[in-house]
């Protein structure tokens, strides 16, 4: 597939200029999970980063829209995969803002990774029902579980998590001009936890 012909179907790809690679932002107000926490004081949705800045611009979300709509087209995950492997980039993270819908959208996101065998994928997610799929990921994917509150202690169920804390984080982004630069700690399985700094 050509990747004019990808676009047509699933929107384009996102940029995040904090990121080594390319992202997929769909709208953070259709989150399933994040949408209850933004309402919990304490909570890392609570001042969600995606409801703000840039994301609120109309052409931005107008884009994640369209993204969310083509979840549903059959060839999505044929589409995705000719984007992606067309920036030939090797670190790809999902949902720059936004997160898993369904059953169905995770086992898109599944095949879409095994379509990009050159690539390194990261899920971060709120979803706690996916743990029950984790097992089936295809090796090219990381899920990385985000703890809900914030400096609420790693869950010990998953094999890989992320939180959200006041102090001692060990993103180094804040340190680097907000920026990943040679830093891969959310792409590596082997660091079971990667905390943000608050902010």
């Amino acid at each position: 597939m050509k990747t004019s012909e990808a676009i047509k179907i699933t929107h384009t790809l996102s940029n995040p200029s904090k990121m080594p690679g390319w992202s997929y932002g769909l709208p953070a107000k259709e989150c399933k999970t994040g949408s209850k926490l933004r309402l919990v004081k304490g909570s890392t949705c609570y001042n969600c980063y995606a409801l703000k800045g840039c994301y609120v611009f109309p052409d931005v979300k107008k884009a994640q829209y369209k993204r969310l709509r083509s979840l549903k087209l059959d060839p999505w995950t044929t589409a995705m995969a000719a984007q992606i492997n067309s920036k030939r980039s090797k670190w790809f993270r999902w949902h720059d803002s936004g997160d898993v819908q369904d059953l169905d959208h995770l086992n898109k996101i599944f095949e879409v990774c095994r379509l990009t065998p050159e690539t390194r994928h990261w899920l971060p997610t709120r979803e706690a029902w996916i743990m029950d799929h984790v097992s089936r990921a295809p090796d090219n994917l990381i899920i990385r579980f985000s703890i809900p509150m914030i400096d609420q202690p790693a869950s010990g169920s998953w094999p890989n998590t992320s939180t959200v804390v006041t102090k001692g984080a060990t993103c180094p982004a804040p340190l680097q001009d907000g920026k990943c630069k040679e830093c891969r700690m959310c792409w590596n399985k082997k660091i079971k936890n990667v905390s943000y700094g608050k902010h």
